[in-house]
């Protein structure tokens, strides 16, 4: 009974584009897909611990996979590593991934010290080990001032990813448009693929941003190939909708790239567009079920 209140609770907060669950969309292929919960966060934030009707939306859309970006003290929304991982694997998904930063401050950086911000990186890591979490992403970090500073951020990153590496997760770097300028000269996000280990350190390229900056992914693939484990599928808002991004490409050089899971992230007028942008994915013909 709790449970059925639950739901009709939640699709009252919802706009009325978020239907119950249905099946129009069960003939379409399944592919493994995830999706950023950031996309549903203002109902996840309505709904607190009370988050199962949203992950049951999700699985009955298509999504098979689910990346957080809401750990805190330990929790993630609001629930034991355990529970979270017990609940998305109640619907039928699997914990994929988590945005988490605690990036370096002034005084770390002008010091070169990373004893203290690693201790809070061991207990983070622990709790997503806890979780069942495959990566861990470090969502972004603003602009250095200098390439000094850019290098020891690199460093960081590399330590983090040592400390992931030795618990049997893989740890990123997420991008927004920002990493495409210049430092002292040096596009950003450059000097951090040249930078950082691969054997520690993968990037996330979130490909709307990359185009907003500037950039074709693809050419980035070529450039640094291997490199990109996970991508972010994200357009102006539902996928396609916008003809910025050149979605075909991008996944026609998949395995250059050395993608091994897609990410949907969803920033504006989330209903439909969740749903719709997983049609999407499914309907395309250059997308492949599985990139294991």
């Amino acid at each position: 009974m709790k449970h059925t209140l639950s739901i009709l609770t939640l699709l009252v907060l919802l706009p009325t584009t978020f239907t119950a669950c249905g099946n129009k969309d069960n003939a379409l292929p399944k592919k493994e897909m995830a999706i950023q919960l950031y996309s549903m966060r203002d109902t996840l934030n309505r709904c607190g611990k009370d988050y199962m009707p949203v992950l049951e939306q999700l699985a009955s859309w298509g999504y098979t996979a689910v990346e957080a970006a809401n750990y805190n003290n330990g929790l993630f929304y609001g629930t034991t590593p355990e529970e979270f991982k017990a609940n998305v694997e109640k619907v039928g998904m699997k914990v994929l991934s988590s945005h988490i930063g605690h990036n370096l401050n002034g005084e770390e950086t002008a010091n070169h010290d990373f004893t203290a911000n690693l201790e809070w990186w061991k207990k983070c890591i622990a709790d997503h080990k806890k979780a069942g979490m495959k990566y861990i992403v470090n969502p972004g970090m603003g602009v250095p001032a200098t390439l000094a500073d850019l290098q020891t951020q690199c460093e960081f990153l590399n330590e983090v990813g040592k400390l992931c590496a030795a618990e049997g997760i893989k740890f990123g770097y997420h991008s927004h448009s920002h990493e495409f300028r210049r430092v002292e000269g040096k596009v950003m996000y450059d000097y951090m693929i040249e930078h950082t280990d691969p054997q520690y350190v993968f990037f996330e390229m979130d490909v709307y941003w990359a185009v907003v900056g500037g950039v074709a992914p693809v050419e980035y693939f070529k450039r640094y190939p291997g490199r990109f484990t996970l991508l972010h599928i994200k357009d102006l808002c539902t996928l396609g909708e916008s003809g910025m991004v050149g979605f075909d490409a991008i996944f026609n050089h998949a395995e250059e790239a050395g993608l091994k899971e897609y990410v949907v992230e969803v920033e504006c007028d989330p209903y439909p567009s969740v749903e719709e942008s997983a049609i999407y994915l499914r309907k395309a013909p250059y997308v492949k079920a599985s990139y294991k």
